[in-house]
């Protein structure tokens, strides 16, 4: 008797365990449920998103990026910037650059309001189709939004699941729309190889400004001392704003614009996508964007300034959004020698008014333009042409603008009597003097 209790007492023992066990489970599961559950978003294509429920002190968590260029830990992923685009449906369109090859799958981490509840969902990656066979390129991760949710930060990640905390942080951009502040913002991407064309980057500043400028986006990576003051003081002014752009601690950059020149990582410095951030980072702040280098100049033929040629163009191309200007080459090997200021020449760089020959058109040879957009009718962008956008391009006649593009020639074998004089520039030419004078004596001299 005594023995066979026992056995009892050792098989209700072990009932009770295998109760008790059965219970934890069961209540630590309905504590996972209630902070992680799956939903499924109502867009046409249906998208597994995770909820992670977070206390409301611990909103947005994550690490807040501090850089232009932001590396995931993968090294294959590069993000610029996130922004809000709700054109065609609501999503967030991340700038960046990625490893064609490489990256096959990313997951957008959305911070929502006011819940703190962390969305995530799988991200459709669209590398640009002008990667000129580079193994990196400009690349959109389009994120679709939950419903129910404006989120003001995002996180991209190569898993769905993770630890939040160790992830970098971007706040959405252009959430909300706002009046445009300025009519033209003149994108120049990207400045490298320690620039030092002094006495022409002011020209050209000073040129843009007397055309209508009111602000001009730099994507720096790197320039010369000199430079640096130049920047400095037209930061302080108001019209520069400088976006840092060390691409070149991150891959091996290519100052050529195709592979089979420069077997690197990424070419020309990442231009492409710095011009795409650019678009994107002015969509709600500029009513054009004008997509240029330093040494090029949109010059109006008809039309005192980019205002009025712009308004011209737009009645007679209403719904067009993208307008390409020809790429006109003035050959800084050959001068006139007409205002020739003194002080000027103590200054590096090129003095564009001595420079009034442009190469004549080669019809055989493709000329290529740049272009004034309506941001907000911009997808993708390349440097010549956009790739995707609303509405039409219209490619603006010469009688109208060209751009005045002052460097060395492309047609070196011409002689002089065979280049075309056009003094274009001289219209300007008593207040560019005065505006760039006026600079230099603040600055350089």
């Amino acid at each position: 008797m005594l023995h066979c209790g026992k056995r009892q007492i050792g098989a209700l023992l072990a009932c009770i365990l295998i109760f008790a066990s059965v219970f934890i489970c069961y209540f630590k599961d309905l504590q996972l449920q209630n902070n992680i559950t799956r939903k499924i978003f109502s867009q046409a294509t249906a998208t597994t998103v995770t909820t992670i429920t977070s206390p409301v002190i611990e909103l947005c968590r994550g690490k807040p990026a501090q850089n232009a260029i932001t590396p995931l830990k993968d090294n294959r992923t590069f993000i610029v910037s996130p922004y809000f685009d709700n054109r065609e449906r609501k999503l967030t369109r991340v700038i960046g650059i990625v490893h064609y090859e490489a990256v096959k799958e990313l997951y957008c981490w959305f911070c929502c309001h006011p819940h703190g509840k962390i969305y995530v969902s799988r991200a459709n990656i669209d590398v640009h189709s002008d990667r000129f066979e580079f193994p990196y390129g400009a690349a959109d991760i389009i994120c679709l939004e939950p419903e129910n949710c404006d989120p003001t930060h995002i996180s991209i990640h190569q898993f769905a699941h993770g630890d939040i905390d160790q992830l970098p942080r971007f706040e959405i951009k252009n959430r909300k729309a706002e009046p445009f502040p300025v009519d033209f913002t003149v994108c120049i991407s990207t400045m490298f190889g320690n620039y030092n064309n002094v006495l022409q980057f002011i020209q050209s500043m000073e040129m843009y400004k007397i055309l209508g400028a009111q602000k001009v986006m730099i994507y720096k990576n790197n320039c010369s001392h000199l430079m640096e003051k130049v920047l400095k003081y037209y930061m302080e002014e108001g019209i520069v704003e400088i976006i840092p752009w060390p691409i070149d601690s991150h891959l091996k950059v290519s100052t050529m614009w195709h592979h089979s020149m420069d077997a690197k990582d990424i070419g020309y410095y990442g231009q492409i996508t710095a011009l795409n951030d650019c678009v994107y980072r002015n969509m709600q702040r500029s009513k054009f964007v004008i997509l240029t280098d330093a040494d090029e100049i949109i010059l109006p033929l008809m039309h005192p300034d980019w205002k009025t040629m712009m308004q011209s163009l737009q009645q007679e191309n209403p719904g067009a959004g993208v307008f390409l200007f020809e790429n006109h080459i003035f050959p800084k090997t050959v001068s006139t020698p007409v205002f020739n200021i003194s002080s000027w020449n103590a200054v590096p760089g090129v003095n564009i008014l001595q420079h009034v020959h442009r190469e004549p058109d080669r019809k055989e040879v493709f000329n290529p333009r740049k272009m004034i957009v309506d941001p907000q009718k911009v997808i993708q962008t390349s440097v010549h042409s956009v790739l995707h956008a609303y509405g039409n391009s219209v490619k603006v006649p010469m009688n109208v603008a060209l751009i005045y593009h002052c460097r060395v020639p492309l047609q070196k074998s011409l002689p002089r009597k065979s280049l075309i004089r056009d003094t274009t520039l001289w219209r300007y030419n008593s207040s560019l003097i005065m505006n760039v004078n006026k600079v230099l004596h603040q600055t350089v001299l």
